[in-house]
Order: structure tokens, then C-alpha cells, then sequence
């Protein structure tokens, strides 16, 4: 997951050379509605920014859920180290969503920034 929440980033990781080559210099304005170039790049940042959120909370869910089965599992087992083991992992992998989460908040803020 984190391979591709890097590959979604890109539009945010390049959203000042987007910025330069979609508004157009003083000779090309005639050629060129800014207007509608800046509202396209708004909008495509709107979309990434979105469909990333809704992939990481998806996967947060989706570990929580398994994290919750798990510990109901070692509450009837508790000497399997197996069972611990996948335990820990899932947990590891929750925090891991969670802290990209944060990241997906920071990313967002530095183009918004950037954008405005």
C-alpha cells in the first residue's frame, strides 16, 4: 500500500512544476483559459487527495477488523505464539495505516498551501 500511496502522491509532489507549466506566461494567455487550468488542477488535486483518504481508511478498517478477530481468537488461546505473533504484525501493519493517515494530512496541507 505504501508503493502506491507514493505513486498517488506524485500530483502533490510535483504541484509546483504543475503549477508553473499550467498557467500560462504573458504570451500565451490568449491560447490558454488560467481559469479553467487552475480549476483543472484543482479538481484533479481534490480527487487524489480524496480516493488516497478513502484507500487509507478502507485498509484501517479492514485491519481493525482483523486485529479485533485476532484478539478474540488469543482470548480463547492464549498459548498460541502463532496466534501472537499474527497478532502483533496486524497491530504493527494499524499503526502503520494510522501514521500514514497523519502523513496524507501533512501532504495535503503543504499542496493546499502551495495551491492557494
Amino acid at each position: 500500500i505504501q508503493e502506491l500511496l507514493r505513486v498517488m502522491r506524485t500530483i502533490d509532489d510535483r504541484i509546483v512544476h504543475e503549477l508553473n507549466t499550467t498557467i500560462p506566461t504573458a504570451s500565451f494567455v490568449g491560447k490558454v483559459d488560467p481559469g479553467q487550468t487552475c480549476k483543472d488542477l484543482y479538481e484533479s488535486l481534490m480527487d487524489a487527495h480524496t480516493s488516497r483518504e478513502r484507500i487509507i481508511k478502507n485498509c484501517i478498517s479492514q485491519t481493525s477488523a482483523v486485529v479485533k478477530t485476532l484478539k478474540e481468537e488469543r482470548e480463547k488461546a492464549h498459548e498460541d505464539a502463532a496466534l501472537l505473533k499474527q497478532l502483533r504484525k496486524e497491530q504493527t501493519k494499524l499503526k502503520l495505516m494510522q501514521s500514514e493517515l497523519n502523513v496524507e494530512e501533512v501532504v495535503n496541507d503543504r499542496s493546499w498551501k502551495v495551491l492557494s
